[in-house]
């Protein structure tokens, strides 16, 4: 899909891009970074780890999720208006039968967690336990109110979902509907087997980081089907993903989505709103995380504070993202295994960003 090796297309600048590269460097742990400009990779390293390697992603996951859900609504399967109880019946109950698809992917549902924080992290490698959990939740805000970031509860509401309405495991679901046809050999929602001798563990730095590191490299819990947080993959195989995104939603005449159903995607929902779980301020759209300056761009912003608004993606705790920018038909996938205080990983990611930002202005449309 990608020809791997170094390209110079003569429209970035080389020494803004080994600038970025010995930022992601200089990272504690393990980590890759590889930039797409234009269908070319101008950017491919991997620096304590091999190009294969395999990283938990966090947040980084929940797009995937909300590209099954557009695909479906492009074939008519669903309406990103329909109650999701409409198709998932035992959803409705204790006043969640108002909640749409919409209000889902644009973390509006109300409904940031189902028992608590703490207890829905405890329980994510159990499905079954996590979705009856769903269903007996109330919501803690109105739905269609302001944004509340359904940190884990967002993969199995969408997760749940299209079970309902393909009859299909999510794991098949993903593997037929974009790994298969993208060449994501390297994408997994939950490590096989196979897999596992490649997964890059996390490293806290910090008592409190330490503690969140030990419980997410048991094996277990890598090997679950988690989708707001547990897909492993590589920064290649992300940035394939991405560079189709850029491009308008297909790469090499794979399409991931229609032109139309990628504006659905990426039009802003919430423009700097301060989200009421995690109090800070987002640019959502219908499954990404926006760029753009946001309502306080003195903040790092994982996708630089020079980022156009149009920019797309998601961050993942501070320690991986992805994301694309139409407007320098860039793509970029960063990924480590470094989970150090909040604010020192986003002044990380920021940092990168801005040196690639610098290193690929905006081409002509």
């Amino acid at each position: 899909m990608l020809d791997w090796g170094e390209r110079d297309t003569g429209d970035v600048d080389r020494e803004g891009l080994e600038a970025a590269a010995g930022l992601a460097r200089q990272r504690a742990g393990a980590a890759q970074l590889v930039v797409v400009r234009d269908g070319a990779v101008v950017l491919d390293r991997a620096y304590g780890c091999a190009p294969d390697a395999l990283f938990w992603t966090f947040s980084t996951s929940k797009p995937f999720a909300a590209l099954l859900v557009h695909r479906l609504a492009e074939r008519g399967a669903l309406s990103l208006d329909d109650p999701l109880a409409k198709h998932w019946p035992e959803f409705g109950a204790n006043g969640k039968d108002a909640i749409t698809v919409r209000h889902v992917l644009r973390h509006r549902s109300g409904l940031p967690v189902a028992r608590s924080a703490l207890r829905d992290a405890m329980a994510m490698t159990d499905w079954a336990a996590s979705v009856r959990a769903i269903e007996r939740a109330r919501p803690r805000f109105a739905p269609g109110g302001g944004p509340a970031y359904q940190y884990v509860s967002y993969g199995f509401l969408l997760g749940e979902l299209l079970q309902r309405v393909t009859g299909t495991p999510i794991r098949e679901l993903l593997a037929a509907e974009i790994l298969g046809p993208l060449g994501l050999r390297d994408t997994h929602l939950g490590l096989p087997d196979a897999a596992w001798p490649r997964h890059v563990p996390i490293r806290g730095r910090g008592a409190g980081p330490a503690v969140t590191a030990a419980y997410l490299n048991r094996r277990p819990l890598r090997q679950a089907v988690i989708p707001a947080a547990g897909v492993s993959t590589t920064a290649r195989d992300l940035a394939v993903l991405y560079a189709a995104l850029a491009a308008g939603g297909a790469l090499d005449g794979v399409r991931v989505l229609s032109p139309e159903s990628l504006r659905v995607a990426t039009t802003p929902t919430s423009d700097g709103t301060i989200d009421a779980l995690i109090r800070l301020p987002i640019r959502w759209s219908q499954g990404f995380q926006l760029g753009g300056p946001g309502l306080f761009p003195q903040r790092p912003r994982p996708m630089g504070r020079t980022s156009s608004p149009q920019a797309f993606g998601h961050n993942g705790s501070n320690v991986c993202v992805a994301w694309a920018d139409p407007t320098r038909r860039l793509a970029v996938a960063y990924l480590t295994n470094d989970l150090p205080a909040r604010a020192e990983g986003a002044r990380a990611q920021n940092a990168v960003a801005e040196a690639l930002l610098a290193a690929c202005p905006p081409l002509p449309a």
